[in-house]
């Protein structure tokens, strides 16, 4: 009597791990095109976030309620004031107006920089669009990413 043969043989081990390999590296590309895709969500959620707060602010300084320099242009000064808080010049309790509970951080910054406002790169009202430039205010903020999206266009859009 013969006694049936147990495992497998170095053939149908190597034929496996073929097949395991290709799978492999078929679905790595996927992984990194939806990790891409999130990460771009998520700067379009941020900028969506910045630039309602940067909007909401202005409409609060042109309707009274934050105080305004004669030679500014009524957008604030620094991000962090969207955080901070700006004082309510129509308050005798001198209570703070806040426009975002925290400042979101660009998801493509480098992990080094600490501060989320650091992540931004600002543009300044007196700065055009094709030319964004930072200055004594922030009209706008745009990624530090010099890359392309997947759908061709830079992210400084």
């Amino acid at each position: 009597m013969r006694r049936p043969k147990l495992g497998f043989s170095l053939v149908e081990l190597l034929v496996v791990i073929a097949i395991m390999a290709l799978l492999a590296s078929i679905g790595m590309p996927l992984a990194e095109l939806s990790q891409q895709r999130a990460k771009e969500e998520d700067l379009r959620r941020a900028l969506r976030d910045i630039r309602g707060a940067l909007d909401a602010y202005k409409r609060l300084v042109d309707e009274g309620r934050i105080e305004r320099a004669a030679d500014s242009s009524g957008y604030p000064p620094s991000l962090d004031v969207l955080v901070d808080g700006a004082k309510d010049a129509r308050s005798p309790q001198g209570t703070r107006l806040y426009l975002l509970r925290s400042l979101p951080r660009d998801p493509f910054a480098p992990a080094e920089i600490v501060s989320p406002a650091d992540t931004w790169a600002p543009r300044s009202y007196a700065s055009t669009a094709n030319d964004p430039k930072p200055g004594k205010d922030i009209y706008d903020v745009h990624s530090k990413a010099g890359a392309l999206g997947l759908n061709g266009v830079a992210y400084l859009a």
